[in-house]
């Protein structure tokens, strides 16, 4: 379909040249071309939603006035230094797991000492920063706060990202190892 024009002198509700206000009597003229109209309203936007408000922690009222100044508890939050050690930890470990695979698989081909090297260095370096993670984020979960600050929790986070990490460097180290043994023998 082709969208031509319409004749001169022709208004978009007539069907042929005349008087631009006369009401439409038929279908449009071949090949006429008339937007689409829009057949929605837009809707209200609702309000949005109010959070019920934290328990007071306390109050205080304001001499001479009769206003008071209310202490909000704050809810504690999970460290991110906590969690960056589990996820650095749970990391060492997978990457131990490559050193001890390609240190094995490589023993024949004569490369499996380098390739060892080269993930152990990797999986060394992720179980140090998880144990350093885990030490600054217990350092900040141990941090003595008045009630209306910023609390931190995630002791197990933290206690987990260090167990991951040291045995992810403990199992890099033996693999590292043992490919080398092979290796050489």
């Amino acid at each position: 379909m082709t969208h031509e024009p319409l004749p001169p002198g022709t208004a978009p509700g007539q069907t042929g040249p005349g008087e631009a206000g006369q009401p439409h009597t038929g279908s449009p003229p071949y090949g006429a071309f008339y937007p689409p109209q829009p057949t929605w309203a837009p809707q209200p936007v609702p309000p949005p939603m109010r959070e019920p408000a934290p328990p007071a922690w306390r109050v205080e009222p304001v001499r001479g006035t009769s206003f008071g100044l209310v202490h909000l508890t704050v809810p504690p939050v999970t460290s991110g230094l906590a969690v960056g050690s589990l996820i650095a930890g749970v990391g060492s470990v997978l990457v131990s797991l490559l050193v001890l695979c390609f240190g094995v698989a490589g023993t024949r081909g004569g490369w499996g000492a380098w390739a060892a090297g080269a993930f152990a260095v990797l999986s060394g370096l992720a179980g140090l920063a998880a144990a350093g993670l885990a030490w600054a984020g217990m350092r900040q979960i141990r941090a003595v706060s008045s009630p209306s600050a910023l609390r931190f929790t995630g002791r197990g986070w933290a206690v987990a990202g260090l167990i991951c990490g040291g045995s992810g460097l403990v199992v890099t180290l033996l693999s590292f190892l043992m490919a080398l043994a092979l290796q050489v023998t």
